[in-house]
């Protein structure tokens, strides 16, 4: 395989990656790292570094666009990313000396639970009729987000649990490269019970300095190769925006059935690679 067809097979997987990740507040990574060391062969170490760069491509390419629509709680991610940040350093500096394979079976079990869960419905006003939290208030984190019967309002839960969730993701962001937006959005979605579209559009606004935590320890450790990761983030960008454009006239259903799909196909492959020697 020559480079030009290397890049151009790495790009048109990347522009898939960007518009999943976009979609679902994933991250690209969930499509990345498998199709960089299943298909393309690339040493898991390398493919984590371009896994990085592509979520952070994918959160700059989709955040301005929710931002602008009004679904990001942009005071809650803020406050979240804290957690997230800690946890994506720890995950980070340990990667290189813990062996991986038992963390992806389990993560991969998790995920086909998560995917599932995130299959239960919940009605709306579930979100309003809650007694507010004190502490959440104390910080003015509930919010409002755009539907089409107009704007309406959402309180967060469960703000510690949610806390620590955020830590846990920034660990497995660090030691697996994927942007931990699963978790992010379970988290947001199942332990603190925000609107699916506001959980999904405050993950990807996330998940960009979550992982520039992480990718600042791989950068240093000669990690991230240029040539690798160029076209990664030249596909995930245009992918990143086409997904953002699509996830406004979505419906949440839809939006929740792409989402576990993905979880799911992301944990059997995560679990099929580790048993396989592929991580």
């Amino acid at each position: 395989m020559s480079i030009i067809e290397f890049t151009l097979l790495v790009w048109m997987g990347s522009f898939t990656a960007g518009f999943l990740g976009s979609l679902t507040g994933l991250g690209g990574g969930v499509v990345i790292v498998p199709l960089l060391t299943s298909v393309f062969g690339v040493d898991i170490r390398y493919a984590i570094g371009a896994s990085l760069v592509s979520v952070i491509a994918t959160s700059a390419g989709a955040a301005s666009a929710y931002i602008k629509k009004g679904y990001t709680n942009l005071r809650l991610g803020m406050f979240l990313e804290v957690a997230t940040t800690v946890g994506a350093i720890i995950g980070a500096l340990i990667a290189t000396f813990v062996s991986v394979k038992a963390l992806t079976v389990v993560l991969g079990i998790v995920l086909l639970y998560s995917a599932y869960l995130s299959q239960q419905p919940r009605p709306d006003e579930y979100f309003e009729t809650d007694p507010p939290d004190p502490l959440v208030a104390q910080l003015r984190l509930n919010g409002t987000y755009p539907t089409a019967d107009g704007v309406m309002s959402y309180q967060v839960h469960s703000l510690p649990v949610g806390f620590s969730l955020m830590v846990l993701a920034g660990v497995i962001s660090g030691l697996l490269g994927i942007g931990s937006g699963s978790l992010k959005v379970l988290a947001m979605d199942q332990a603190m019970r925000l609107p699916f579209k506001v959980s999904t559009t405050t993950s990807n606004f996330m998940i960009g300095v979550t992982a520039a935590a992480s990718a600042g320890v791989y950068l240093a450790r000669g990690y991230i190769d240029p040539g690798l990761s160029m076209p990664v983030m030249l596909g995930v960008v245009p992918g990143a925006l086409l997904g953002a454009k699509v996830l406004v006239g979505a419906r949440t259903q839809v939006l929740r059935v792409i989402f576990s799909l993905v979880l799911a196909a992301m944990a059997f492959k995560m679990v099929y690679n580790s048993l396989h020697g592929g991580l």
